[in-house]
């Protein structure tokens, strides 16, 4: 393993501590303490009745004792158990948010009051970085610390931003591009870049992402408060039927004591997902944080395994994205030389990397003769609006460069006519997979410059992955339509936007929306804004500009534009492992119904012992080995429910069947199972 990979796992690993490490169970279990706290426990309606259920036990107990009662040992038991079925719900949730917390550390120690180097009229100012407001210009040198968040606006440098992305390898952050956003904490390594402050002081990426994962407050998610609710209400059916016993056994001559009605009644209810359902949701958040992803809120991480439609860009996300300028095609009647004069010319105002290859194949063809800007020249420069580039010399020459339908626009405008060849020409090149850029003087179409880009490797399999979940891609780019279609089948999406402006992905996602679809997209760049703001999940990379990063409801550290592959898969997981918990906990009820009602009413009823099909041996320890089984099975599944349920791509009908057979299944056998050895245990001590 190579050193950058070393460090990355290493730095990883840091923040993702073992899931039972001793500080985080101590931590843990003082939390959970604290969280017996009445007006904590209402959140989650399950285990407040199960905790007014405890403290009615702990009550009746007192009272046996007192009143020196031959159930003490019985009530004793059952109190206990009661209440380490709370503490294990708790201790669940509170782990989950150690976990959560533990995470802020390494980013606490990153962040810092650092000096800066602030412009003011011009001149160099030495302050700290709680003085700097948004707007003020900083210049950052070789070996100095980004104070804050900001974005690029004059130079290029190379940022070490392991502190955040755990990634050893530089980044090169400059300006007029989209990768003009920097993060306070990172340390430019080389060159001098002048950044204009984006964030206040508190409200850096750092510390709404500190905030985040300490946050005590976790906003449920619509579907978690859809489970919340419906367990409530099985909660209040249970309690009125557990309510309705006493009378019904005083009808039999049974008199039922109060802690076997407390004990049938939290058999009944789902205390196991009710206790693993807060460490689900914050487990998600963690996971996410985990890969790297921040998540504005949970909601996000949950919408994400919903998703029907994956929106991406090609350029840096299904190619390689580093698109260079491999040949000049001049049209006839004119050179090569020609039509590689009037390219460079034409891209002077193109800060893409496109546009600077474009120069460098230029001057690598006409060498000492390639001409420089004139002063008093006019530079156009390139805009995803407009799609295109050029200059107008002081004597009134125009050359442009751009998008085959962008320079057709222009001549038309001009009321030049189009060469014959020109279309020809222009679908070669975008028949081999090249985007054909065309090049104008004035009204004369020069030729085209080929741009060729590559697929990212591995990217088929990982689309592989994303049908086999029930998901459509679809790739945007700006180039033509024979480019794009040329492309769009080498890499296997479902469908492609070409020639794509950023209103035309506005209204694709709006289109899409309309007709029922959740939308996802990823994007770096401002004009990405309006898109990644309407989608129901927009991604922005941490490298990008601050309005992507704003209208994002996810922001990848990594910057990596696959992420959001994993994104989707940990938003599917999340919604699994809620689903499996729950089909196990209220199939695992079916087997305590078995072990706990014959046993209260046996005595009175012995028709009623053909139910005692696990032929437990008394009804104190069939009681007692329900409830226990109840309370043990919570902190068994706490991995589960931290770690996730292993996720497999599988369309929706195929998890439904899987769930069923595992956890429905294996929620109704292993109950049986363990309160059977439970009761045997209880048996052999003589105790029950």
């Amino acid at each position: 393993m190579n050193a950058t990979n070393t460090a990355l796992t290493d730095r990883r690993a840091s923040r993702r501590p073992s899931l039972f490490e001793g500080e985080l169970v101590r931590i843990a279990f003082f939390r959970s303490l604290a969280m017996l706290n009445p007006k904590a426990m209402m959140r989650n309606p399950v285990m407040f009745v199960t905790e007014i259920g405890a403290l009615l036990t702990t009550l009746t107990l007192v009272m046996d004792i007192v009143q020196k009662s031959a159930s003490v040992p019985y009530t004793l038991a059952v109190t206990l158990i009661l209440w380490a079925t709370v503490l294990f719900a708790n201790f669940a949730e509170a782990l989950a948010e150690a976990r959560g917390k533990a995470q802020a550390d390494t980013l606490k120690r990153t962040r810092s009051n650092t000096a800066a180097t602030k412009l003011v009229d011009g001149k160099p100012v030495k302050v700290t970085s709680d003085l700097l407001r948004p707007g003020d210009l900083v210049v950052v040198s070789a070996d100095e610390v980004i104070p804050t968040d900001g974005e690029v606006v004059e130079g290029a440098a190379s940022v070490d931003e392991s502190a955040i992305t755990g990634e050893s390898a530089p980044v090169v952050r400059e300006a007029g591009g989209d990768r003009s956003g920097v993060t306070g904490g990172t340390r430019v390594l080389s060159d001098s870049i002048v950044v204009r402050i984006t964030a206040a002081p508190g409200d850096s990426f750092l510390d709404r992402m500190i905030a985040l994962v300490e946050g005590a407050v976790r906003q449920k998610t619509p579907n978690e408060c859809a489970l919340t609710v419906t367990l409530a209400g099985l909660t209040l059916a249970f309690l009125l039927v557990t309510g309705t016993l006493y009378p019904m056994g005083l009808y039999f001559d049974v008199r039922l004591p109060i802690p076997t009605l407390i004990a049938l009644l939290v058999c009944l209810i789902p205390t196991t997902i009710g206790a693993l359902l807060a460490a689900i949701g914050l487990a998600g958040m963690d996971r996410a944080l985990s890969a790297n992803v921040l998540a504005k809120s949970g909601k996000a991480v949950e919408l994400a395994g919903d998703i029907d439609t994956l929106l991406l860009d090609k350029t840096g996300t299904i190619t390689m994205g580093d698109r260079q300028a491999m040949r000049f095609h001049p049209l006839p009647g004119h050179s090569e030389s020609e039509l590689a004069e009037a390219a460079l010319r034409a891209s002077f105002g193109d800060r893409t990397p496109e546009g600077k290859s474009i120069v460098a194949l230029a001057h690598r063809l006409l060498g000492a003769a390639a001409p420089k800007e004139e002063p008093g020249s006019k530079v156009i420069p390139f805009t995803a609006q407009s799609r295109l580039s050029g200059l107008e010399l002081p004597d009134g020459t125009l050359y442009r460069k751009g998008a085959s339908d962008a320079i057709r626009s222009c001549v038309k405008r001009m009321n030049a006519p189009l060469p014959e060849g020109l279309e020809e020409l222009v679908n070669e090149v975008a028949s081999r997979g090249s985007t054909p850029i065309v090049v104008i003087r004035n009204a004369e179409v020069l030729g085209v410059v080929a741009l060729a880009d590559v697929l990212k490797p591995g990217i088929k399999d990982r689309f592989a992955r994303l049908r086999a979940m029930g998901i459509r891609i679809v790739m945007v780019t700006g180039d033509n339509p024979l480019t794009a279609a040329a492309i769009a089948n080498e890499a296997g999406v479902d469908d492609f936007i070409a020639e794509a402006r950023p209103e035309d992905k506005l209204a694709y996602i709006r289109r899409e929306q309309a007709a029922g679809r959740l939308i996802a997209m990823m994007g770096d760049g401002t004009n990405d804004a309006p898109a990644l703001a309407q989608a129901d999940i927009g991604v922005a990379m941490n490298s990008g500009t601050q309005a992507a990063k704003e209208a994002g409801n996810m922001v990848d550290l990594d910057s990596d534009p696959t992420k959001l592959i994993e994104v989707i898969e940990i938003g599917k997981q999340l919604i699994m492992t809620r689903g499996a918990l729950t089909t196990f906990s209220i199939a695992n009820d079916v087997a305590k119904y078995f072990a706990i009602i014959p046993a209260m009413f046996m005595l009175a009823i012995p028709q009623l012992s053909a139910l005692n099909v696990m032929g437990l041996a008394t009804p104190e320890s069939a009681i007692l080995s329900a409830l226990i089984f109840n309370a043990i099975i919570i902190p068994i599944l706490i991995p589960i429910a931290i770690k996730g349920v292993k996720y497999r791509p599988m369309r929706a009908d195929g998890i439904l069947r899987r769930n069923l057979l595992v956890y429905g299944l294996g929620g109704v056998l292993v109950p049986f199972a363990g309160i059977k050895l439970i009761d045997m245990l209880l048996s052999a001590s003589g105790l029950f």
